[in-house]
């Protein structure tokens, strides 16, 4: 969707991918396959091009450090640095202000009986590298699990966090410039089914002081950081109306999927104008909107019905081009318009239980 929206724009492009046919390199003009670590290949693909930027945060440093000796990579290997650590990030969130759930470090039988005294049950216990999608988390009830989360851990770095009771979460996609030129889109309200996005909508059903206050928090990590392109912020919303801060991800992310058929500048065309450096599209938001996502076990039973879906005219269909259906696996996504938030949901939501339908 990223090398669609650069297409759109006239650039020509370039995918570095350790898989062949992937889905940008079905896009892409060029399609480069090797090993994230074949600094090498690397280099010489930085050389290729006048801009790198990711779809990913989990990266290694030393690859962008070895393609940012060619083209500027954006945003940069300092920024990955921090977002691919649960740690890095909640020290960095932490350090500058923001507000974030209690933590500690723990990787061992004692510090976990330490944090539980000190934050409390329930909790969440997360590997500190490499999680997404619910991966690398265990939750935490009673001090008999302890043991059961320091075995997930799998003798990894781990990270501690204080259960939050809240109402719901939000995230907030935002654009960041060289020029420091800012741009936040509508604050998206997420639902989630077994740790993986089910359904976004927006406008999130928020007050306007706390939308606003959620831009805003946005806004600063962004700077705190220095982000040239796209940071999404993962917010927990609590039952007393605070915002926390979650997670970070420098990239476009699925909670922003929806802006390709609401806004007047998608997520994606977004990125492409902050990494280019050309200026900011409007963010403004045509009309209330949800999205569904669709995984792979809607496979299951062969090719999903697809022209049972799209009976709604307001319902649009988005497919990736992955070649194989996994349970859990993101394969595409649905989105719908309405006059109202809850007249958006119902359309999507009604449009993929059409899937099944044969």
């Amino acid at each position: 969707m990223f090398a669609i929206a650069a297409r759109e724009l006239g650039y020509r492009i370039s995918i570095y991918s350790p898989e062949s046919d992937s889905p940008a390199g079905q896009i892409g003009d060029v399609e480069v396959t090797a090993p994230y670590e074949d600094l090498a290949k690397i280099r010489e693909f930085a050389r290729s091009v006048q801009v790198v930027t990711f779809e990913f945060e989990n990266v290694p440093s030393i690859t962008t450090e070895a393609a940012a000796e060619f083209a500027p990579v954006r945003p940069d290997g300092q920024v990955l640095h921090v977002t691919q650590h649960r740690l890095r990030e909640k020290r960095f969130l932490q350090d500058h202000g923001f507000p974030v759930t209690p933590f500690r470090a723990v990787s061992s039988r004692g510090e976990l009986e330490l944090a539980a005294r000190d934050l409390g049950l329930p909790a969440v216990v997360k590997t500190a590298s490499f999680g997404y999608d619910g991966k690398g988390q265990t939750k935490v009830r009673s001090e008999a699990e302890l043991g059961i989360a320091l075995e997930a851990l799998k003798g990894a770095e781990g990270i501690y966090e204080a259960f939050v009771d809240f109402e719901k979460e939000v995230s907030v996609v935002a654009a960041r410039t060289s020029a420091g030129q800012i741009a936040a889109f509508p604050v998206f309200e997420n639902s989630h089914a077994n740790h993986i996005l089910d359904v976004t909508f927006a406008p999130a059903r928020i007050p306007p002081r706390l939308a606003q206050e959620a831009a805003e928090l946005a806004s600063g990590i962004l700077e705190a950081l220095d982000v040239v392109g796209l940071l999404t912020v993962e917010m927990f919303v609590t039952r007393d109306g605070r915002l926390l801060v979650n997670e970070l991800a420098p990239r476009t992310h699925n909670s922003g999927h929806l802006t390709i058929d609401a806004c007047v500048t998608s997520q994606f065309e977004q990125q492409v104008r902050a990494v280019c450096g050309l200026p900011l599209g409007s963010i403004e938001q045509r009309s209330p909107a949800a999205m569904a996502n669709l995984l792979g076990h809607l496979w299951l039973g062969g090719e999903p019905n697809w022209p049972a879906a799209l009976e709604d005219p307001s319902v649009k269909l988005h497919l990736y081009g992955k070649r194989e259906a996994r349970i859990g696996r993101k394969m595409g996504h649905l989105t719908a318009t309405g006059s109202t938030t809850d007249e958006a949901v119902r359309r999507v939501v009604r449009a993929r239980e059409r899937l099944g339908i044969r």
